[in-house]
């Protein structure tokens, strides 16, 4: 298995996409194959939470409902589970397995999602909470690695949901793992208590996979 090693913190050059335009829902599917994509775009406006996909493929990042996305996870991500147990959440060892990974490779999807545009202070403890709620088509693992020790985020391999802290501000890139090829269908849930008023605001989103052979 190829490890893929790189900290929760990209580096600014990384972060640095100049926002181009939005592409609403009802608009054509773009099929994207390689690049950077926030597959989880995360916005408050106007009293509103949001997640979208921020498409940063072409240099110009464009933000896109998730809607109107396929993600191909190519031939060229597929690799096989290690025999150490502590990847045990991929699946049986030797078996095959997809990996978009956590540090960029040019031939294949560079996956990973940010909350930059929401403020410091909107939401109680400048945090928000981001859950994988739902997945079909197969086993999604998301996880990151540093040297030879994974540290899972998000598996539907024990059951669903799965939560964890998102922190306004951040950008993150992981390790996504499929189990078997075919079309997934991904639903995240953002979700975070105002702090002005208390009350819970959420956006749902789902997002479309298709895993090549």
């Amino acid at each position: 298995m190829r490890l893929f090693t790189r900290s929760l913190a990209v580096t600014a050059a990384a972060m640095a996409l100049a926002f181009g335009t939005t592409v609403p829902a009802g608009a054509a599917t773009t099929v994207l194959t390689a690049g950077h994509v926030d597959i989880i775009d995360v916005d408050y406006a106007a009293g509103t939470l949001s997640a979208q996909l921020l498409d940063g493929t072409t240099g110009t990042a464009v933000r896109r409902d998730p809607a109107t996305v396929e993600l191909d996870v190519l031939a060229a991500a597929k690799t096989t589970v290690p025999a150490n147990s502590a990847y045990s959440f991929l699946g049986a060892p030797g078996s095959a397995v997809w990996i978009l990974p956590q540090t960029q490779n040019a031939n294949l999807l560079w996956p990973g999602w940010n909350s930059t545009d929401v403020a410091a202070g909107v939401f109680q403890n400048s945090s928000l909470t981001l859950s994988l709620i739902g997945v079909t088509g197969g086993r999604l693992s998301i996880y990151t690695q540093s040297l030879s020790t994974p540290t899972v985020l998000f598996t539907s391999g024990d059951g669903l949901p799965d939560s964890r802290p998102l922190a306004v501000g951040a950008h993150t890139h992981a390790n996504w793992a499929f189990g078997a090829a075919g079309t997934y269908t991904v639903t995240f849930r953002v979700s975070g208590v105002l702090a002005a008023t208390g009350a819970t605001v959420s956006a749902d989103a789902t997002y479309t996979f298709k895993v090549l052979p």
